[in-house]
C-alpha cells in the first residue's frame, strides 16, 4: 500500500554511481535526513556524495504523517527530571529550531506547507498534561492545558504547541534534491578504512555520516541493543471533518489525527514490528465508529526506530569508529529530528562545535529496563525454531498476513514473499535458502 505523498509526486531520478570516488564527506541514506544533510553542506561549499540503495525517500521518509513538531509526546516532564533544565531546554530549542528552518527553506516552494497547532491530549489522564505542562513552563515555554472539541470524542485536555507545522515531504524533497549530488541505485556493502564499497565501484571519503534510518554497522555502538522498531498506520479518510491542527495522544497505542487537503489523516495502532496488533483492521473500526459516513482513499503504514530514553541518537556513530556520524532513533518524530540530525551533523562534519549535540550524544549511558526487554525479545527470537531468519543476526522471522511480509521481532528487518529486503538493519536480501 502507497501512501498519499508517494501518489501525488514524482520525484526527480539520479544516476547510478559510474565508478570509483573520492569525496570529503560521504553521506549513507537518502531519506530526509540524509537529503537535508547533503542540501546543508552543500550551501557551505563542502564536497559529498549520498549514496541511497535505491531510489530517494523510498523508505520511511514516503510514509510519514509529516507532522513538523518540537513537541514529542510526554518527553519534556521526563527529561527534566533525568537530566535537568539545560539538556531538557536544548533538546526544546533544537527542535524548535528545526521547526524554523523548515519554514525557512518552504518559502517559495510549492510543498503544502502550513503554520499548525500540535496538540498532545490525553483521553483519561490529566495530571500527567499537568506535569508536561508545569516542565514546559519551567524551561521558559508558555504551555496551558485547553479543551477540544475537534476530536470525535471526549478528552481529558489537550496541550497545545502553537506555530508548529505540516507539509507534503515529497514535494519539499522534490525541489530542494534536484541539484545535490547523489547516486541512486548505489548500494553500499561494506568497509574498509575510509572506503565504502558499492557493487558501481568505491567511495574515499574523509568523514561519513550514516542516514541510513537503522544503523547498518553491527560491530560498534550496540545500536541493535539500543533500538527496536514499530510500526504504525495510517488510513486517509474522504468526507471526515477538518480537525485544524495536529493531535497525539499521550498513550503509545493512541490515536494521531491531521488533515491534509480535504483528507483527515488518522494514524494510530503502534506495536513492536514482528509482534501482533491491531493494524488497519483496528484503524477502520474506530474510524466506522466516529466518522460513519467517511470513505477510505488511502491506507500505508510506517516504521520507527525507538531508543531507550526517548532521545534520537545523533553524532559520534560509537568510540571506535573514527570519523563516522549517525542519525537514528527519531522515535516517530522524523520530519523535526531529520532537521536536528542535519544541522548538528553537518556541523560535527566540518570540525564545528554545535551547541545542542551534547544531548543527543549516541554513546550516554543508559540503564533503562529497555535495554533488558530488547535483549530479551532478541534471544527468544534467537531460540526460536525457523526455516526462515533474518540475515541481520540470525533471528527467527514471522509471517505478516497483513502486509505479506517476513518481520523480526529482534531488530526491525522486513523482507517481501519472494526475500526481498524492505526494512533494514538487514542489508541485503533472504538467501534463495531462506525463501
Amino acid at each position: 500500500m502507497n501512501s498519499i505523498w508517494t501518489k501525488t509526486t514524482d520525484l526527480p531520478e539520479f544516476p547510478t554511481l559510474p565508478g570509483d570516488k573520492k569525496t570529503d564527506v560521504l553521506i549513507i541514506g537518502g531519506g530526509m535526513a540524509g537529503i537535508l544533510c547533503a542540501y546543508f553542506l552543500q550551501e557551505r561549499g563542502v564536497p559529498y556524495i549520498l549514496a541511497e540503495g535505491g531510489r530517494i525517500c523510498s523508505g520511511v521518509t514516503q510514509d510519514t504523517t509529516a507532522k513538523i513538531t518540537a513537541q514529542h509526546g510526554l518527553l519534556y516532564a521526563d527529561l527534566l527530571r533525568r537530566e535537568g533544565v539545560e539538556k531538557a531546554r536544548m533538546y526544546l530549542n533544537a527542535n524548535q529550531e528545526a521547526v524554523r528552518n523548515y519554514a525557512r527553506l518552504c518559502e517559495g516552494i510549492e510543498c503544502d506547507f502550513e503554520e499548525k497547532t500540535s496538540y498532545l491530549y490525553s483521553v483519561d489522564d490529566r495530571r500527567k498534561l499537568e506535569e508536561e505542562a508545569d516542565a514546559l513552563q519551567r524551561l521558559g515555554y508558555t504551555a496551558r492545558i485547553s479543551e477540544t472539541s475537534a476530536l470525535p470524542f471526549q478528552t481529558a485536555g489537550a496541550i497545545g504547541f502553537a506555530h508548529q507545522a505540516q507539509f507534503h515531504p515529497l514535494k519539499f524533497v522534490a525541489q530542494i534534491a534536484q541539484k545535490l549530488s547523489i547516486y541512486e541505485n548505489t548500494f553500499v556493502t561494506g568497509f574498509r578504512d575510509h572506503t565504502a564499497i558499492t557493487d558501481k565501484g568505491n567511495i574515499i571519503f574523509k568523514k561519513l555520516i550514516f542516514a541510513t534510518h537503522f544503523p547498518i554497522d553491527n560491530k560498534h555502538g550496540m545500536y541493535f541493543m539500543k533500538m527496536y522498531q514499530e510500526r504504525s498506520y495510517v488510513i486517509a479518510l474522504s468526507g471526515a471533518p477538518q480537525v485544524e491542527g495536529m493531535y497525539m495522544d499521550i498513550n503509545k497505542r493512541g490515536l494521531s489525527f491531521r488533515n491534509y487537503r480535504d483528507l483527515l489523516l488518522f494514524g494510530g495502532e503502534s506495536h513492536r514490528t514482528g509482534k501482533d496488533g491491531g493494524k488497519w483492521q483496528a484503524l477502520r473500526e474506530k474510524a466506522g465508529r466516529f466518522y460513519p459516513d467517511a470513505r477510505e482513499k488511502y491506507a500505508w503504514a510506517a516504521q520507527d526506530c525507538i531508543t531507550l530514553d526517548g532521545v534520537p541518537y545523533i553524532g559520534a556513530y560509537a568510540l571506535g569508529l573514527r570519523d563516522c556520524f549517525v542519525a537514528t532513533g527519531f522515535n516517530k518524530w522524523g520530519m523535526t529530528s531529520s532537521m536536528v540530525s542535519a544541522a548538528i551533523l553537518s556541523d560535527m562534519a566540518t570540525g564545528v562545535q554545535n551547541p545542542y549535540q551534547a544531548v543527543f550524544y549516541p554513546s550516554r549511558r543508559m540503564k533503562k529496563l529497555q535495554l533488558l526487554i530488547n535483549g530479551w525479545e532478541a534471544l527468544t527470537s534467537l531460540l526460536t525454531p525457523s526455516k526462515k531468519r533474518c540475515p541481520h543476526l540470525g533471528c527467527a522471522l514471522k509471517w505478516n498476513q497483513a502486509e505479506h511480509s517476513w518481520d523480526c521481532p529482534c531488530h526491525g528487518s522486513r523482507f517481501d514473499k519472494n526475500g526481498r529486503v524492505l526494512c533494514n538493519p538487514a542489508n541485503g536480501d533472504l538467501t534463495k535458502r531462506d525463501v
